[in-house]
């Protein structure tokens, strides 16, 4: 019976020896998370580069929260079906569209779009798509009204329209 107390506190040091990494390691993500995404004093958005490789811009559709993936070979911005079902969007037209993975069929529906650091496009066509999983993708329809460069893993983006 002596031995079950010392190994119950090993058992317990490694416990809190496990929480702490866990802490830590969500710590970090949370700062990455927080640092990627930054207004500037100057008005840039700066986007630091996620690391799937990808610029990824929060904002809602209609406002709901989504984490937008920035798509700058897609010339619209596009959506699941699911989502667009789950947000009560209209269905205007079907359409088709030419995607990495070939070409699919969808539908055309309009919502508000709010992108944080104040960028809004109201009524804006998205593409509703079946094949599509996961974040939405925001295209050229929305990112060539803006002023932007990349550089060094980081999207700078400036919010006044471009004439």
């Amino acid at each position: 019976m002596k031995e079950f107390p010392h190994t119950a506190k090993i058992i317990t040091v490694w416990l809190l020896i496990g929480v702490v990494v866990f802490l830590g390691f969500r710590y970090f993500e949370h700062e990455r998370e927080r640092t990627s995404f930054q207004v500037t004093n100057a008005g840039v958005i700066e986007i630091r580069r996620g690391p799937d490789g990808h610029y990824h811009w929060p904002g809602t559709i209609n406002g709901r929260a989504v984490d937008f993936l920035i798509d700058t070979g897609a010339t619209r911005t596009a959506m699941s079906q699911a989502l667009a079902r789950e947000l009560s969007l209209e269905p205007q037209q079907a359409v088709r569209s030419q995607t990495a993975g070939g070409v699919v069929t969808g539908e055309l529906v309009r919502a508000d779009v709010l992108l944080q650091g104040g960028v809004r496009v109201e009524r804006l066509a998205i593409v509703a798509l079946a094949g599509l999983d996961g974040r939405p993708l925001l295209g050229m329809d929305v990112m060539g009204r803006l002023r932007w460069q990349q550089r060094d893993g980081v999207l700078s983006i400036h919010t006044e329209a471009t004439p």
